[in-house]
């Protein structure tokens, strides 16, 4: 009884230092050595959907390694127009600090004189951090892809432009774009160029390997422009190679099938395993023939004389 009643004693010790010591660390931590970084972008989707993303971090000014992000963090969006703010919606951080939301292809967005959409992104002051607030301001571009074969030549093309308020294309020039070829964890650029009067033209000389039907994911991406922000678009064609023979494993130590001396020694070992488990079971019956024979030979009787 004494015994469990020191052990009980023991642990309760140890998880009460535990708990003081957690208190202590939290207590050192000065909100006073971190500054946030609050970071607001748009992304027209593959899909023609718009994404807008707030990144609400803190970071230690002394060591750069320690930031932590902001959890739990409400932000609101909203869409500007002569002062006027119209809220969009609302989005809590995730533990990765990140707040989102998604508005389909048929949002309207109210646009001012120059056909800007102004987007705001706020975070309302609370006891333990200020208020944070970041304004952008993008065009609504137009990307649509095209993959044809020209005479057998993979032929990609892609145009962009802008709709007004009457609905006229308006053409865009000097956008620099990136197009890549997606794959399972990464992607491959294959070409990077800029479009010029709507367009760009481009013909894919290299082959690809694609997926088990042979198609392959092209996707054309302008990233950060100051106009037009960050656009996706991308489409699934049938241009990728894809071998389906079947290839004879190798004798090596990381493929299926070992190397032949492998199989050699291992068969030589098995086979003196069997022949000494039969010597073995050769002998003991003849230990026990032997055995029998002792047993059913006559006693002989010796005299005194």
């Amino acid at each position: 009884m004494k015994s469990n009643l020191y052990n009980h004693t023991f642990f309760i010790s140890i998880i009460v230092a535990l708990l003081v010591n957690i208190n202590c660390i939290a207590q050192q931590i000065d909100l006073n050595n971190y500054r946030t970084r609050f970071s607001f972008k748009t992304v027209k989707q593959a899909d023609n959907s718009r994404l807008l993303e707030v990144t609400f971090i803190a970071l230690n000014k002394e060591d750069r390694k320690d930031q932590p992000p902001v959890y739990e963090a409400e932000i609101q969006f909203f869409n500007i127009l002569n002062d006027e703010e119209i809220l969009l919606g609302s989005s809590k951080t995730s533990k990765e600090g990140v707040a989102q939301l998604i508005f389909p292809e048929n949002q309207k967005y109210s646009t001012d004189g120059e056909g800007y959409i102004n987007l705001r992104a706020r975070f309302n002051s609370t006891d333990a951090l200020s208020e944070e607030e970041a304004d952008l301001m993008v065009k609504d571009l137009h990307l649509d892809l095209n993959l044809t074969e020209i005479d057998s030549v993979k032929t990609v093309t892609l145009t962009a432009f802008t709709i007004d308020s009457l609905g006229v294309k308006t053409p865009v020039n000097d956008v620099y774009i990136t197009t890549y070829v997606k794959a399972m964890l990464s992607k491959k650029n294959i070409d990077e160029g800029i479009i010029s009067d709507g367009a760009y033209t481009f013909a894919m000389s290299q082959s690809f390997v694609g997926n088990t039907k042979g198609n392959l994911t092209i996707s054309s991406i302008i990233d950060d422009n100051d106009e037009y922000g960050n656009i996706i678009q991308e489409k699934t064609v049938h241009w990728g190679t894809f071998n389906n023979q079947i290839k004879t494993d190798e004798h090596k130590l990381w493929t299926k099938a070992a190397p032949i001396w492998m199989y050699v020694v291992l068969s030589i070992l098995l086979l003196g395993v069997y022949v000494n488990f039969t010597y073995t079971i050769v002998n003991l019956f003849k230990i026990k023939k032997e055995g029998d024979n002792i047993k059913s030979e006559p006693k002989k009787n010796y005299s005194a004389n």
